[in-house]
């Protein structure tokens, strides 16, 4: 048996591993743009535009690279979309666009820090030992067992370790918060941490909601602590922000005045860059950076008086104020999430440590391939300390307790990943099969739960980013968009798109800012990768599978190792309508049969849940302004478009593709200013694989013109999409 001593080695190691490999090499890259110097006394401070919120903490190391040139820097303010940075050397005083990299091993520098502590202490040891070799019987009195939430009570009064198997919809955020209040109303000091901000933000609600309806709400004694305090959406009694604003409002008023003033100097800087308003800029970071000192003082007396702390597992490794306390539950949600260096330091807080998370769910994420780091960083805590051994075999681990019937999707949904992932252990509550029809009545496709729409032989649109190599398909991008907005039409107003690749998110991300901004505004409408998804719900989900030709092999990301947890998280994130845009041809060819994506489409043909381009026209039901569908054959409009082109014209001829006679008539007969520009693959590295007409740089007619393009069978369909931002980055590709 692994010694503790042994396990922190091993973890401490893994960590400098992924420390080195990040600093030698980077992860997320970050586009920024307009770069303007602000100062270059002694540091060289740097304003960006970003096209998106980036979510970088300040004080966060950075490098940034523009062309062959590199610096580290660090973030001093990153407010919507306007980052400053402070750089070690100046590029001059204008920065077209340059590359921020950025990856957080300062938490891991911190996580290494309190396990040396953990070292020099016998009794975290001891916790950390339980959790690595949970004894092989449970102690809690079975017969006294009246509910799922009662048994988490009884579990984690008897047991020094609970682990806590919730796969989707079964309660486990209910279970969870009411385990915590009975704790709470004993007086045991709980905390409550999760990877994320969003996961302790929905258990926390939960909680309070709870203690509030049963008539104990103490004001103090719940408290949110960390990064989104401010943004609790109905108990925000509860944060820190709005008890300081009660204890101490003069404090208060005055940070509210200095972040709005230092908001609205960021629009003027991003409107009209002026000496005036960048030195008052640093001179209010400054001021802030005080003030913020003396929130800091506030918030440490506020954890000491609660008894009830919830945060993130980073924010808890990295703040004394947090992890030098004692408490009787330490409870660690979506834990499958997390490294297992990071939930031992958790276990180590607490006399009692109850475990969540669902081991069939996404793991933890790390870059190096560095063997200890696969062993501790890439794999989940429920795997390492053999709680799931017996699976297979339909065993259940003593300290494993299984939250076994689901409420939130519709029995159609869920019937695939009850029998292909869970091993028909988990079954669907009676309500299901009536409370989600309202959602499965509407559009699109009426009466269905589930649907796949079948992308085959519709052309070859999936590329790799030439910055970082993740895929993006914009037939299938377009095709989503129109889901969403059949949806929105029809009354559906909760709405996720989900994708395993980031460059296909963030383009989603960037065209419904673009052109459904006001929509968005009026409805519950997210883009993001499946990683990001994993903890949210909505009524109706689109998976967008992105693979097709000319790629000759699927990604890892829905073939690899895990590609089973990814496609159970985009299948689960849904209550009544899931939607699965997909290529059957390119998976049938480059997807092995026991793989889940293989058996997701198999399962959906067999069932009947399956539409092709042939029946567009029937489910096509709202043509946006912005994004209209037609035949191909049709070509009076992108002529039209190409009669009224003011400075240019782009057209991509892919490989054995030639231009008709009505084609070249057109093309000729432009307006005399018009610049035309024709980009072939057979010239050059920079072309693309599929048709497409740009003009103005901001049409883009996809799909046209048809004749010859490979991979493409009738019925011809073409879209036409009014988007800059899309055009935009199609020409930054080349």
């Amino acid at each position: 048996m692994t010694t503790t001593k042994t396990y922190i080695k091993e973890w401490q190691q893994a960590l400098q591993q992924e420390i080195h490999y990040l600093k030698k090499f980077g992860g997320s890259r970050y586009i920024v743009t307009n770069g303007r110097l602000l100062s270059n006394e002694g540091e060289f401070n740097y304003y960006f535009d970003t096209a998106v919120p980036l979510r970088i903490p300040v004080g966060s190391l950075i490098k940034l690279e523009w062309g062959t040139m590199k610096t580290s820097g660090k973030v001093l303010s990153a407010e919507g979309k306007g980052v400053i940075l402070s750089l070690e050397k100046s590029f001059g005083d204008l920065i077209p666009d340059a590359y921020l990299l950025h990856d957080p091993w300062e938490l891991f520098e911190q996580l290494i820090e309190r396990l040396d502590e953990i070292k020099k202490s016998k009794q975290k040891r001891l916790r950390i030992k339980r959790l690595m070799n949970p004894p092989t019987e449970a102690r809690h009195p079975k017969e006294k067992i009246k509910s799922n939430v009662h048994e988490l009570v009884l579990r984690s009064k008897y047991n020094p370790v609970t682990f806590v198997w919730g796969p989707p919809g079964t309660g486990k955020t209910y279970t969870l918060a009411r385990t915590a209040a009975n704790k709470y109303f004993q007086q045991k000091k709980v905390l409550i941490l999760s990877h994320s901000n969003q996961a302790v933000d929905v258990l926390m609600e939960e909680l309070t909601a709870f203690i509030k309806k049963k008539n104990r709400f103490r004001e103090g004694d719940v408290l949110r602590y960390g990064a989104n305090m401010g943004q609790m959406t109905v108990h925000h009694e509860i944060s820190t922000d709005w008890l300081i604003e009660k204890k101490d409002p003069k404090l208060a008023q005055n940070r509210k005045r200095l972040l709005e003033e230092r908001q609205h100097l960021k629009q003027d800087l991003a409107q009209s860059f002026s000496k005036r308003d960048s030195d008052h800029l640093l001179e209010l970071e400054t001021q802030i950076a005080r003030m913020l000192e003396k929130v800091r003082k506030r918030e440490i007396q506020l954890i000491k008086e609660a008894f009830i702390v919830g945060t993130t597992l980073a924010k808890a490794a990295s703040d004394s104020a947090v992890y030098e306390r004692e408490y009787d539950v330490v409870i660690v949600d979506e834990a499958s999430m997390a490294y297992v260096p990071q939930t031992a330091f958790a276990a180590s807080l607490g006399k009692r440590v109850i475990i969540c998370g669902d081991f069939k769910q996404l793991p933890p994420i790390a870059a190096s391939r560095d063997p200890l780091v696969t062993k501790w960083l890439k794999e989940d805590v429920f795997h390492q300390a053999g709680v799931v051994e017996g699976m297979n075999e339909g065993i259940l681990h003593p300290h494993l307790f299984l939250l076994k019937e689901q409420r939130r999707m519709h029995p159609d949904i869920s019937a695939f990943t009850n029998q292909y992932v869970y091993h028909s252990l988990v079954g669907n509550h009676e309500s299901v099969f009536h409370s989600r029809n309202r959602i499965v009545r509407r559009a699109p496709f009426k009466e269905q739960a589930s649907m796949l729409v079948d992308t085959s032989f519709t052309g070859r649109h999936c590329m790799s980013d030439r910055t970082t190599n993740s895929r993006f398909n914009l037939w299938q991008l377009l095709l989503s968009f129109q889901l969403i907005h059949e949806a929105f039409i029809g009354g559906t107003k909760s709405i996720g798109y989900v994708t395993p690749y980031r460059v296909q998110a963030n383009l989603m991300e960037q065209l419904l800012e673009e052109i459904y901004q006001e929509e968005c505004t009026q409805a519950d409408i997210i883009a993001a990768t499946v990683h990001r998804f994993q903890g949210s719900e909505r009524d109706m989900m689109i998976f967008d599978t992105v693979d097709s030709a000319p790629q000759d092999r699927a990604g890892m990301l829905l073939t690899g190792k895990d590609s089973e947890r990814l496609i159970n998280v985009a299948i689960t994130r849904t209550k009544g309508k899931f939607l699965h845009v997909s290529n059957i041809h390119f998976i049938k060819n480059h997807v092995f049969q026991g793989k889940t994506l293989r058996q997701l489409v198999e399962y959906q043909i067999q069932h009947q849940q399956t539409v092709t381009t042939k029946e567009i026209g029937t489910w096509i039901r709202n043509q946006h302004p912005k994004l209209r569908w037609m035949h191909a054959l049709k070509l009076e409009a992108v002529f039209r478009d190409i009669k009224a082109a003011k400075f240019s014209v782009i057209l991509s001829l892919p490989e054995g593709m030639e231009l008709s006679k009505p084609w070249q008539e057109q093309l000729r007969n432009r307006g005399e200013r018009v610049e035309f520009r024709l980009i072939s693959d057979r010239e050059q590295e920079e072309g693309y694989p599929f048709p497409f007409v740009m003009i103005d740089e901001k049409v883009l007619w996809l799909g046209l013109p048809y004749e010859g393009a490979k991979d493409i069978r009738p019925p011809y369909v073409a879209a036409r999409l009014c988007s800059e931002k899309i055009c935009e980055y199609l020409l930054k590709q080349m």
